[in-house]
C-alpha cells in the first residue's frame, strides 16, 4: 500500500512538472500577449468579469434588495436619478439600478444553460455528420438542421416560447431548441474538410476506434471556432432572451430582467426614460462585452497570427 502512494505521488509530481514545465508557461504568455495586444479585448475581459461578478453577488451588493420582487413605493414613484437612487425608480417607487444589477443574475444564467446545452449537442451532430460525410447518416443529421435554420431565430423562439408557461425556463428552452443548429453547420463543414487529413486516415489504418478520432483526432481542430463563437454567442443570447422577456413570453413580473423593465419602461417613453435607458444600456454593454471578448479569444487561437 505504501509502495502504491509512493508511485501515485510520483505521478502526480511528473503530472505537475509537465503542466508548469517552461513550455507551458511560454506558450500561456504567448496567449496571454495574442490576447491583450487588442486592448478592446482587454475591455472586453473587463466587462465580462464585472458582469458575472454581478450575476453572483447581486443580493449583497445591490443598495435596495428589497426593491427586487414584490415592492411598492408610491410615494418614491417616478424619482429622476439622484444620489440616492442613481438609476432613478419606477412607476411603483422600485429602485432601477438595483433591478438592473440584478437583472445580470437571469441573462447570464439563461446564456449558461443554453450555451451549455446547444454547444455539445451541436458540435457532436456536426462531428457525427462531419466524419461520416456523404452516407445518411450525414443527410439525415444536415437535412433537420437546414429545417430549423430555415425558419429566422427569433420567430422561432417566439414560437416555441408561445405555447409554453412564460417563465425563464420556457426562455431558455425556446432558445436551446434553436441554437445547436449554428453549431452543428459550422462544426460539420470543419469536420468534413479534416476527416479526409492524413492523420484521420492514419488513425483509422492503424485501427483507433470512432470515439476516438472524432473527439481525440477532429474534435481539437474545431475548439478554436467554437470557444470564439460562443464568446460571442452570450451577448446574443441575453439580447433574444430580452426579446421574449419584452414580448411577455419569458420571466415574468415582478422578477427583475432587462426585456420585462424596458417594456415597462417604453410605456412612460419620453417622461420616464431612465425606466427604459438604463435596461437597454446594460444589454448593450454585455453584447459589447462578450464581442470584444469572443476577438480576443480569436485572435488568441489563431496560430497564423503572430
Amino acid at each position: 500500500m505504501k509502495n502504491d502512494n509512493n508511485r501515485n505521488k510520483d505521478h502526480l509530481d511528473i503530472e505537475k512538472r509537465k503542466f508548469l514545465s517552461p513550455s507551458t508557461r511560454e506558450n500561456m504568455k504567448i496567449y496571454w500577449y495574442k490576447f491583450s495586444r487588442n486592448k478592446l479585448s482587454l475591455l472586453g475581459l473587463g466587462i465580462v468579469i464585472v458582469s458575472v461578478f454581478f450575476a453572483i453577488f447581486a443580493p449583497f451588493i445591490v443598495p435596495h434588495p428589497q426593491h427586487i420582487y414584490e415592492y411598492v413605493d408610491f410615494s418614491n414613484a417616478s424619482l429622476a436619478p439622484s444620489s440616492e437612487y442613481w438609476f432613478g425608480t419606477d412607476i411603483y417607487g422600485r429602485d432601477v439600478f438595483s433591478r438592473v444589477i440584478y437583472s445580470f443574475r437571469s441573462a447570464m444564467i439563461m446564456s449558461v444553460v443554453v450555451l451549455g446545452i446547444a454547444v455539445p449537442v451541436g458540435t457532436g451532430l456536426g462531428l457525427i455528420a462531419g466524419y461520416y460525410n456523404g452516407t445518411w447518416i450525414d443527410t439525415l443529421i444536415m437535412r433537420i438542421t437546414d429545417v430549423f435554420l430555415a425558419i429566422p431565430a427569433l420567430v422561432l423562439a417566439l414560437a416555441i416560447a408561445s405555447v409554453m408557461k412564460p417563465s425563464l425556463m420556457g426562455s431558455m428552452i425556446a432558445v436551446t431548441v434553436m441554437w445547436w443548429t449554428w453549431y452543428t453547420r459550422m462544426v460539420y463543414g470543419i469536420a468534413s474538410s479534416v476527416s479526409k487529413e492524413y492523420f484521420v486516415k492514419n488513425a483509422e489504418l492503424i485501427g483507433a476506434s470512432k470515439l476516438h478520432i472524432l473527439f481525440k483526432e477532429i474534435l481539437p481542430c474545431t475548439l478554436s471556432p467554437v470557444l470564439t463563437k460562443m464568446a460571442l454567442d452570450v451577448g446574443w443570447v441575453i439580447l433574444i432572451g430580452a426579446s421574449l422577456s419584452f414580448a411577455g413570453l419569458g420571466e415574468q413580473p415582478p422578477s427583475p430582467a432587462f426585456g420585462t423593465m424596458i417594456n415597462e419602461g417604453a410605456k412612460n417613453l419620453p417622461e420616464l426614460w431612465w425606466i427604459t435607458i438604463f435596461p437597454a444600456l446594460g444589454i448593450a454593454v454585455v453584447i459589447l462585452g462578450f464581442n470584444f471578448l469572443g476577438d480576443g479569444i480569436r485572435d488568441m487561437l489563431d496560430r497564423g497570427r503572430q
